[in-house]
């Protein structure tokens, strides 16, 4: 495989990232509980928005993967170094990068969503994170660390899993996708799904108020998840001493 630059490595995580929060989070606030002249309900729902977020990794992952890796979450960067699959010095800038094309992702957003009258970010939750009066579903602080904590961990696991030597090539985007999926499936009612620092940083900053206050609990609990799942995966299933990398695995 071709030398791979560190700048093209970071313009790969920065497009993955902008285009995972930008179509994810952006089903959900343009297209979620749209509604017709005549009152009829023709947004995407839950479904549709779980399914906007597994497409955007998984497209991006074939798109760019080869290049950086296609973290686009910096609990999966932290995941993979901590797993020693990623090399620890390389974790800051992957981590910035994230974070600034997700804030410039939700930028456009608002943008976007701003076209229409009477739209404001903070009134209609911008696609954030919250627990208590910001879960969808009411769930407390508990219910929404746990969520996040365990679906980190099994989301880092699937992906150290789908890149480990012993897995089909070529298939890890696939199952990288569904299992981000799955985890919006369960659990956009307790948190509206995080998973991933980057994701819940960029909406907050232009929701403001109570969505930065409550920041704190998706920023943690994706790390531990993540660290959990890189000391756990070699403990259960095994350490290799050269494990593929996402970049070698979205190549058949």
């Amino acid at each position: 495989m071709d030398r791979v630059s560190v700048t093209q490595r970071l313009a790969a995580e920065f497009l993955g990232t902008f285009w995972l929060v930008l179509t994810g989070c952006g089903s959900a606030v343009l297209a979620a509980g749209f509604l017709s002249d005549d009152d009829v309900h023709l947004g995407i729902g839950f479904v549709g928005v779980a399914l906007a977020f597994g497409l955007s990794v998984t497209t991006m992952a074939y798109a760019v993967g080869h290049v950086s890796g296609g973290h686009f979450n910096p609990a999966v960067t932290v995941g993979l170094a901590t797993a020693r699959r990623f090399a620890w010095r390389d974790v800051p800038a992957y981590v910035v990068t994230q974070v600034v094309a997700a804030v410039v992702a939700a930028a456009v957003l608002w943008v976007i969503a701003d076209g229409q009258q009477g739209f404001s970010a903070s009134g209609s939750g911008f696609a954030t994170n919250g627990y208590g009066d910001r879960s969808p579903g009411g769930y407390s602080l508990l219910a929404a660390l746990v969520a996040e904590v365990v679906m980190t961990a099994f989301f880092v696991l699937v992906i150290l899993g789908a890149t480990d030597t012993r897995a089909p090539r070529g298939f890890a985007p696939i199952a990288i996708g569904l299992a981000l999926t799955l985890i919006h499936l369960v659990t956009i009612p307790v948190t509206n799904t995080s998973v991933n620092p980057a994701r819940s940083i960029g909406p907050a900053l232009f929701a403001g108020g109570d969505a930065i206050g409550r920041l704190w609990l998706f920023v943690l609990a994706p790390l531990v998840g993540a660290v959990v799942a890189g000391v756990a995966y070699g403990l259960l299933l095994g350490r290799h001493d050269d494990p593929t990398s996402l970049e070698e695995a979205t190549a058949a």
